[in-house]
C-alpha cells in the first residue's frame, strides 16, 4: 500500500469536485490498486499557498476552512511550495491562457523537476510544451498526464496510447466546446445568444467571460492538442483557421435546424498528401448522417479516421464538472499504479 501526497494548484469547481471524488473513490483505489492518498498542498489566488505535510482534512477543504495553514512567509515560487508540501503528484488546474500556456507550463515543469507526477486539465500545456514536458517526465521517471484537457473524461489520448499502438490517425472532427453547444441549442429553442451564455454559466461550463468559447479559441487549442499528441504535429494556434459562433444570425440557426442541417462548432484536422496538418474551427451545417449531428446540450465528441479503421466516434453525453474531475482521477491512478 502506497500513500501519495497530492497538491492542487487551482481550487475552483474542478478542484473541489476532484476532492469529493477522491473521497468517494478512496475504498476502490485502496482495494483495487493499493493506492492511498492525502492532500498536502492547495494553492489559489484567494487562499494563498497552503501546505500541510501531514495532510488536510478533506472536509475542511470542501467547506473552505483550510486557509489557516497558509505558509508564512509565503513561498516565492511553485517549487518552494511543492517542497513544503512534499508533493508526489501535482494537479494543475489553473485557468487557460491560450497564447502561451503560462503559467501552467511552468507549473508542470516545476512539478516534474521536483520529482512529482504532473496531471493537468489545462490544455495550454499540451499545445505549447507537449514534447518538452513529455521528455522531461521521461528523464525524471515520472508521468505527464492530461486526459481532461480536451473533452473532460472522454478517453481521447489514453484510447490511442492503450488500444491503438502503431495506428496512424489520418483525420479527426469534433465537438470540443460545451458552451457553444448550449448556446446554439438555446437559439434553436427560440431563445437568444445571451440566454444561452447564461444557461452555460449556470451549468458551470462557461466562464464569467465566455469569449474564449464563443470565439473559437477553446476549440482551437483543443484541436492543436489532439493533433500535436496523436498526429505528431507541431501545430500552432495561428495556423488554425478559426471562426467562432458570435456572428451567426439567429434566423440562420433556426432555419438550419428546421432544414435538418443544424449548426455545430466543429474542429477538424487532417494530414494532407504532402504530410502537413491542416486544421480548421468553424460553425458548420452538418447533415443528419454525420456522427456528430445528434448531440445535444453540453455533449462532446470526437470522430477519428485511422489507417486501420475507417471511422471511430467517442461521445460524452452532457459531461459536467465531475466528468472533468474524473479524468484527473483516472490519470492519477494510471500514473502511479
Amino acid at each position: 500500500m502506497k500513500r501519495y501526497n497530492l497538491c492542487l494548484l487551482g481550487y475552483g469547481n474542478v478542484g473541489r469536485a476532484l476532492v469529493a471524488l477522491l473521497v468517494k473513490k478512496s475504498e476502490a483505489m485502496r482495494e483495487l490498486y493499493g493506492i492511498e492518498w492525502r492532500i498536502t498542498g492547495v494553492a489559489t489566488r484567494r487562499m494563498g499557498w497552503l501546505a500541510s505535510p501531514e495532510g488536510f482534512e478533506a472536509e475542511a477543504l470542501l467547506s473552505g476552512e483550510a486557509a489557516s495553514k497558509a505558509l508564512s512567509p509565503p513561498p516565492s515560487n511553485v517549487s518552494e511550495w511543492l517542497r513544503a508540501a512534499r508533493a508526489d503528484v501535482l494537479f494543475e488546474n489553473t485557468s487557460l491562457e491560450p497564447h502561451t500556456g503560462e503559467p501552467a507550463v511552468s507549473h508542470v515543469r516545476a512539478a516534474l523537476e521536483s520529482g512529482a507526477h504532473a496531471i493537468t486539465a489545462n490544455k495550454g500545456t499540451v499545445v505549447h510544451a507537449y514534447r518538452e514536458l513529455n521528455e522531461l517526465a521521461r528523464e525524471k521517471g515520472r508521468r505527464f498526464m492530461f486526459e481532461s484537457t480536451v473533452a473532460d473524461c472522454l478517453p481521447v489520448f489514453s484510447l490511442f496510447r492503450e488500444d491503438f499502438p502503431a495506428a496512424e490517425l489520418l483525420s479527426f472532427s469534433g465537438l470540443l466546446n460545451s458552451t457553444t453547444g448550449i448556446i446554439l441549442e438555446e437559439i434553436e429553442r427560440g431563445g437568444t445568444f445571451d440566454e444561452g451564455v447564461r444557461r452555460a454559466q449556470a451549468m458551470g461550463v462557461a466562464e464569467t467571460n465566455p469569449s474564449y468559447d464563443v470565439d473559437g479559441w477553446d476549440s482551437t487549442v483543443k484541436a492543436c492538442a489532439i493533433a500535436n499528441v496523436l498526429m505528431n504535429a507541431q501545430l500552432k494556434l495561428e495556423e488554425v483557421q478559426r471562426v467562432g459562433i458570435r456572428n451567426l444570425d439567429a434566423r440562420e440557426v433556426l432555419e438550419a435546424r428546421a432544414a435538418g442541417r443544424p449548426y455545430k462548432l466543429v474542429a477538424r484536422a487532417e494530414r494532407t498528401r504532402d504530410g502537413r496538418i491542416k486544421a480548421v474551427v468553424r460553425p458548420e451545417q452538418l447533415p443528419l448522417t454525420d456522427p456528430l449531428v445528434g448531440l445535444d446540450g453540453s455533449s462532446l465528441a470526437v470522430h477519428f479516421e485511422l489507417d486501420v479503421l475507417p471511422g471511430l466516434t467517442v461521445i460524452a453525453h452532457n459531461p459536467d464538472v465531475q466528468s472533468t474531475a474524473y479524468g484527473l482521477l483516472a490519470d492519477f491512478i494510471n500514473a502511479v499504479r
